[in-house]
């Protein structure tokens, strides 16, 4: 299940100028480590955001979302404090309504999200580039054991929902079965917009 939230645009068209990177794979691609490396080269760049994700589930050393109880995300949504919010894996997840603004000043959004709101993101935001990034399926199973996450609930139902579609709808395709340093500057050269590939 997924809802945009209110945009503020009504009928007068996409929100731009700015870019939004989409970040979409299935668990154990590697995504979470990819958007760290690419975040820390990215830190000095004001024009270029990485915003906390709104979650219901405790930060951790793998995502350092903004946590809040299920009552929590609940009244945000009624009050439309999200740009976006999405359910997945037994949890809701939202983008900060805040991205707006920054998509306004011409700046580069860059998040992870469900592949579930791809479609209705391409429609509200004027400049959409989403980007699977995917990994062979002994690599994600290897991934998600080694992480042993309780929030992941079990490994092989996680596995299986993760016969992944995204990149059917992707711009770009990052196979993370390599160098994480190596991936992180493929994903580097598309949010900057220079190209992917070596």
């Amino acid at each position: 299940m997924s809802e945009m939230a209110a945009t503020g645009e009504g009928e007068t068209g996409a929100i731009g100028p700015g870019r939004l990177v989409l970040v979409v794979g299935p668990s154990g691609a590697g995504k979470d480590t990819l958007l760290r490396l690419a975040q820390a080269a990215c830190s000095d760049d004001p024009d270029i955001v990485f915003p906390r994700r709104i979650v219901t589930r405790a930060a951790s050393a793998d995502e350092d979302n903004i946590a809040v109880s299920p009552d929590e995300f609940r009244r945000a949504c009624e009050h439309s404090d999200f740009a976006v919010h999405w359910e997945a894996h037994g949890h809701s997840y939202a983008l900060p309504l805040e991205i707006n603004d920054d998509i306004r000043a011409g700046r580069t959004i860059v998040v992870n999200v469900s592949r579930t709101v791809l479609a209705a993101l391409r429609r509200a935001y004027s400049n959409v580039v989403v980007v699977a990034i995917t990994a062979p399926p002994e690599v994600l199973a290897q991934r998600l054991a080694a992480r042993a996450r309780k929030s992941d609930g079990n490994i092989a139902e996680r596995l299986s929902r993760s016969v992944d579609d995204s990149s059917a709808q992707a711009d770009v395709t990052i196979l993370n079965a390599g160098s994480a340093e190596y991936h992180s500057r493929q994903l580097l050269r598309v949010i900057r917009n220079q190209g992917w590939q070596d």
